[in-house]
């Protein structure tokens, strides 16, 4: 069974840096596609940042420029680096793995907990 652990959220003010760390427990980490998502009650889950295996990265407008999401193939661990934090930042943030699915097989997508974020003066 894959685990995902994130870790590094917290209380910080605007303008404030936070990194997040997700570490995933499974094997072949570099096969992954990664993402981090944010949830806040009441809305959609929004997709903040996605880097795949062969390293290509993506983020949303309300994101880029100010998030960055990298990985660590040796230490099975991805990141998502977020300067100039807004209190519309505030949120759980999730990570997510998963590969491209091929027919006939099942699926191949895991979740984590997810850690608070708090962007508040």
């Amino acid at each position: 069974q894959v685990q995902l652990v994130e870790s590094g959220g917290g209380l910080v003010q605007p303008g404030g840096s936070l990194r997040l760390s997700c570490v995933h427990s499974g094997s072949l980490f570099r096969l992954n596609h990664m993402g981090w998502y944010r949830q806040v009650p009441g809305k959609e889950r929004e997709l903040v940042a996605s880097i795949s295996s062969g390293g290509p990265t993506n983020y949303p407008d309300s994101v880029k420029g100010r998030f960055t999401i990298s990985r660590d193939n040796a230490k099975n661990t991805v990141y998502l680096q977020m300067k100039n934090l807004k209190p519309e930042d505030t949120a759980v943030y999730v990570c997510r793995a998963w590969r491209t699915t091929i027919p006939g097989t099942v699926p191949y997508d895991y979740w984590g907990q997810g850690t608070q974020v708090t962007v508040s003066s």
